[in-house]
């Protein structure tokens, strides 16, 4: 049998039920194996082995008696630590914030806690969250699985390196510009972030989401099943909706599906990843469906506006801490913040209403598509070490411009592994969806892991 930790959500259940594995000995495959990588992936932080064994054990009792607490009984899962957890510190991946413990679990918490699920621990972010890698001033550097000198992306750092080291099956991060899907395509993980409001979390913020990062489609739509449910702390949420996850068939003839190559703006895409998107979407094509290229949306204008809007943002945040705090934070952040010092308040406007027309255009430019497949990022896992792959505060998000504007359209998209650069790394393929048609984008989704070629085995760190 494959080792504990690496089985699926699904797998993991159909065993339970079964009564052929229990809770107990998953929960203590999965705390050996964190125990062994740690030193070196740097992935967790708030691990409580006590408490999930406690977790397991009351698991393993409901499932004895068959009567199981929800969909998700006694499966481990991991939350990123922007997420609160009851009785747990929120740190925001940076030493500038006080530790104090949260007095209630967030919406994707509490539904997890809910199904039954164990939540063992907490992953790593970088500073605030604003960073696509794990550099933080209060963790560890965050490592990728794959190759620990490169990162494991961000924001949902841990969450991605996590999924791919097989801490066990099911991985919650959240997304504002591609913090799901850039370390899913970095680690060679499934990470769906779904529409704007599907997942009530807390709290809410434009374009923010909180989304499944797993090894298998299947067992993000699985999560999909709980984390949907609704919670009236977030007020920006969508009406509860009666989707039948689980059903992951999709008819590929006749689907009219744009091929985004070139963003619009930022970084160009290197060529081992284009060959890999192309070679995704030549498959779907064999299967019936219609590509077409697909013209950006995405301006520098737009780009660079959203920009001063988040540094504006994020420099309120930063002068109002104390100057002994505000000394704690990334060197990097603070120069990116910082800079939006002396903006104006109608420069800041007009950034901020780069928004709008990400929305306005978005939607105008996806009218004739079902489906838009793109990179998830133009270029592979970079250095873990550094910030972003720029390494320039004045130019932060080259690498996002294929994930960004589907946060501010609030679409469905996914990254999925398509494929690996010549020395190894995996290759994120971005599958995106009209505006609510998050089930549209789990079945493509699946549809394309049952075609793409065999994968290569998960990666073994040797600690």
């Amino acid at each position: 049998m494959t080792d504990f930790p690496d089985l699926t959500a699904v797998e993991l259940l159909t065993l339970y039920r079964d009564r052929r594995v229990s809770p107990v000995e998953v929960m203590t495959a999965v705390l050996a194996r964190v125990e062994a990588l740690e030193p070196t992936l740097n992935a967790t932080w708030g691990l409580d082995l006590d408490a999930a064994l406690a977790d397991a054990r009351a698991s393993e009792a409901r499932w004895v008696r068959g009567e199981p607490m929800g969909p998700l009984d006694g499966v481990p899962v991991t939350i990123k630590e922007l997420i609160a957890t009851k009785g747990l510190a929120k740190p925001l991946g940076t030493a500038a914030t006080d530790l104090i413990p949260q007095e209630a679990d967030a919406p994707p918490a509490a539904r997890l806690r809910e199904a039954g699920a164990v939540i063992f621990c907490k992953t790593t972010v970088p500073d605030f969250g604003m960073l696509s890698s794990g550099l933080s001033s209060f963790h560890k550097l965050a490592r990728n699985p794959w190759n620990i000198d490169k990162t494991p992306g961000g924001s949902s750092a841990g969450a991605g390196s996590a999924a791919a080291a097989g801490y066990g099956p099911l991985h919650v991060g959240t997304d504002i510009g591609g913090s799901v899907r850039l370390p899913a395509g970095w680690c060679g993980v499934y990470g769906f972030k779904p529409s704007n409001g599907r997942i009530p979390i807390d709290p809410p913020y434009i374009g923010r989401v909180a989304g499944p990062m797993t090894r298998t489609v299947a067992d993000s739509a699985l999560m999909m099943t709980v984390l949907s449910a609704p919670d009236w702390r977030d007020h920006m949420s969508l009406p509860p909706a009666d989707l039948d996850w689980l059903d992951l068939e999709i008819d590929l003839r006749g689907l009219r599906i744009g091929l985004m190559l070139d963003a619009g703006a930022g970084a160009a895409p290197e060529p081992q990843v284009v060959e890999a998107v192309v070679a995704a979407a030549r498959l779907l094509e064999t299967q019936g469906a219609i590509v077409e290229s697909f013209a950006p949306f995405l301006t520098r204008e737009m780009l660079d506006g959203l920009d001063l809007f988040w540094r504006t943002r994020s420099w309120s945040d930063l002068s109002a801490l104390p100057p002994e705090k505000a000394r704690l934070v990334l060197p990097y952040i603070d120069a990116w913040a910082r800079a939006a010092k002396d903006a104006d308040g109608l420069s800041v406007y007009r950034g901020f209403n780069q928004i709008q027309r990400m929305r306005e255009t978005g939607a105008k430019a996806f009218q004739p598509y079902d489906f838009v497949l793109s990179p998830t990022a133009p270029m592979p896992a970079f250095a873990a070490e550094l910030p972003s792959p720029t390494n320039d505060p004045r130019r932060p998000f080259e690498h996002i411009a294929f994930t960004v504007p589907f946060n501010m359209t609030e679409q469905p998209a996914a990254s999925i592994n398509c494929g690996y650069t010549n020395d190894g790394l995996p290759i994120g393929l971005q599958i995106v969806g009209r505006r609510f048609d998050d089930l549209g984008v789990l079945r493509l989704s699946r549809a394309y892991e049952r075609l793409r070629p065999e994968q290569r085995p998960w990666p073994r760190v040797t600690p």
